[in-house]
C-alpha cells in the first residue's frame, strides 16, 4: 500500500471504544444505558461467566435514551450491569468463490464448524437496491429444466418470481428441481424457519450433489431467534449480490419469504410497534420491498430469484402474499387440488403468470403456450359437466377440441423430479401437441 493509502485508512479507523451496561431484559429484548449507537450497528454484550464468549447482539430501536437490541444466538447469562460495547457497523459477512458447496449459518458460518475456507472478503449484509435507470431490461430466457415452466411460463434472467402454496404442496421439492436443472452459474438457496429435520433432507434428497456442487446454502432453523432468521435473508441476498458483481448468474432460491415476515412480525411487536393487518406490523410491509428489490439484473449480471410464500388455507389474497405478488415480475401458484390428482409439478398454470415472457421468446413460442392455455382453460370450465355426462359431444367445437387434447395437455406438465427438459426439447413437446393433438 502507499503511504496516503495508508495514512487514509488509519483516518478512517475510530480510535475510541464505547460501552454501556445492560439494565433490563424482557423476553428477548435486551435494554441498555448505552453505548453510543445507532439502528442496526452490531454490540457485543459481555457475561459475567468465565470464559464465555460475548453474545452478538443488534440494535433494534430506542426508548428514551435507552439502547434496545435484540441478540443473534441465545441469551444465556446476560444480568444487570453486563458490559455492552458498540461497534459502530453494521453486520459484515465473509463471501467468496470458495464457498461454492458450502452450508452457512444466518451469520456466514460454516454449519459443520470447519473454518472459513482462506481468500474471502467482508462483504456487508445490507445494501442498496441497484438504481432502476442502471438496471438492463430482462431480454434473455433461462432454462429451468421444468416443462410447465420453461414451456407456458418462461422465466427471464433476472427476473422474480413467486411460488405461492401451503404446506405440504411441494415448494421444497420443485426449489430443488430448479437448483439442479437450471442452466444458472451458481445457486444461493436459503432456508428459513424450516424444521431441523428438512435441511438435511432437502440437502441430500432434494438438492443433491449435483445441485450442492454449485450452491451455497444459508440456514436458520424455526427454534432461532427472530433476529437470526431475518438476517439469514439479508446474509443470503448479500452473497447473491456478491457473484451478481462479479458478472455471474446467479440463482437465489428462498424458502420461505413468510417465515422472514412473521420473523419481522416478532421483532417489531418486542419494539413496540402496532399491530395493523393480521397482526404485522408497518416494518413488514416496509422492509418487504427494499429485501426483494436487491434481486434481479443490474450492468454486472442478474439474480434470477424464487420466494416462496406459504398461505394460509391456500388463501391467495392473504396480506404478505398480496404484498409479495404486488413487487415480483410473475407468480407460480401450487395448486393441492392438483397435487392429490398426482399432477406434479402441481402448478396451476392458468392462475399462475411470468411478466416478462412476452418480451423473451419468439412469437411461435408465445402462440403455442397460448393455444395450450386456451384449450386447458376451455376443458377446466366445462369440467362438470364433462365429468357427470351432462355434455353431449357435437355441441361444441371448442369443447370436443379441448377434450380430444386434454389427456396430451396433462402428460406435458407432469414431470418426474428426476428427468430433465432442455428449453429445446420442451419447445418441440409444446409444439407437437397443441398442432398434432390427433396424431
Amino acid at each position: 500500500m502507499k503511504t496516503s493509502e495508508v495514512l487514509q485508512w488509519i483516518d478512517t479507523i475510530d480510535p475510541y471504544k464505547r460501552y454501556g451496561k445492560v439494565t433490563r431484559m424482557v423476553g428477548l429484548l435486551i435494554e441498555s444505558k448505552g453505548p453510543e449507537t445507532s439502528i442496526g450497528d452490531v454490540c457485543y454484550i459481555y457475561t459475567s461467566r468465565k470464559k464465555a464468549e460475548p453474545i452478538m447482539a443488534e440494535v433494534v430501536g430506542f426508548q428514551q435514551e435507552n439502547v434496545l437490541m435484540m441478540p443473534y444466538g441465545e441469551a444465556k447469562n446476560i444480568g444487570p450491569g453486563c458490559l455492552v460495547e458498540g461497534t459502530r457497523t453494521s453486520l459484515e459477512i465473509k463471501v467468496g468463490r470458495s464457498l461454492i458447496g458450502k452450508v452457512l449459518d444466518s451469520l456466514g458460518k460454516p454449519l459443520d464448524k470447519r473454518p472459513l475456507p482462506k481468500g474471502l472478503v467482508s462483504y456487508p449484509t445490507e445494501q442498496n437496491p441497484p438504481n432502476p435507470l442502471f438496471r438492463p431490461p430482462i431480454r434473455e430466457p433461462i432454462s429451468i429444466g421444468i416443462r410447465s415452466i420453461d414451456g407456458l411460463l418462461t422465466v427471464g434472467k433476472g427476473q422474480r418470481i413467486g411460488i405461492f402454496a401451503g404446506s405440504g404442496v411441494g415448494k421444497s421439492t420443485l426449489l430443488g428441481m430448479i437448483a439442479r436443472n437450471s442452466e444458472a452459474d451458481v445457486n444461493v438457496i436459503a432456508l428459513i424457519g424450516e424444521r431441523g429435520r428438512e435441511v438435511r433432507e432437502f440437502i441430500e434428497r432434494d438438492l443433491g450433489e449435483k445441485g450442492l456442487k454449485k450452491s451455497i446454502v444459508v440456514v436458520a432453523t424455526s427454534d432461532q431467534p427472530a433476529l437470526q432468521r431475518i438476517k439469514s435473508a439479508y446474509t443470503a441476498t448479500a452473497i447473491a449480490e456478491y457473484f451478481r458483481d462479479l458478472g455471474y448468474n446467479v440463482n437465489f432460491l428462498m424458502d420461505s419469504l413468510t417465515r422472514v415476515a412473521m420473523a419481522q412480525r416478532e421483532v417489531g411487536l418486542a419494539t413496540g410497534e402496532p399491530p395493523t393487518t393480521k397482526g404485522y406490523t408497518p416494518s413488514v410491509f416496509a422492509s418487504l420491498p427494499k429485501l426483494l428489490e436487491r434481486t434481479g439484473t443490474n450492468e454486472q449480471g442478474s439474480i434470477t430469484a424464487f420466494y416462496t410464500v406459504l398461505v394460509d388455507g391456500d388463501d391467495l389474497n392473504e396480506p404478505i402474499a398480496d404484498t409479495v405478488r404486488g413487487i415480483l415480475d410473475g407468480h407460480f401458484v401450487l395448486d393441492r387440488k392438483l397435487a392429490e390428482q398426482g399432477q406434479y409439478p402441481a402448478i396451476n398454470i392458468l392462475k399462475s403468470i411470468s411478466r416478462v415472457m412476452n418480451e423473451i421468446v419468439p412469437d411461435d413460442h408465445l402462440q403455442a403456450a397460448e393455444r395450450f392455455r386456451s384449450l386447458l382453460s376451455v376443458y377446466e370450465d366445462n369440467k362438470e359437466l364433462i365429468q357427470i355426462g351432462a355434455y353431449k359431444k357435437g355441441a361444441s367445437i371448442e369443447v370436443d377440441e379441448a377434450i380430444q387434447f386434454y389427456p396430451k395437455l396433462i402428460q406435458f406438465l407432469k414431470q418426474s423430479i428426476n428427468e430433465q427438459s432442455s428449453s429445446r426439447e420442451t419447445l418441440s413437446y409444446l409444439k407437437n401437441i397443441v398442432y398434432q393433438g390427433d396424431d
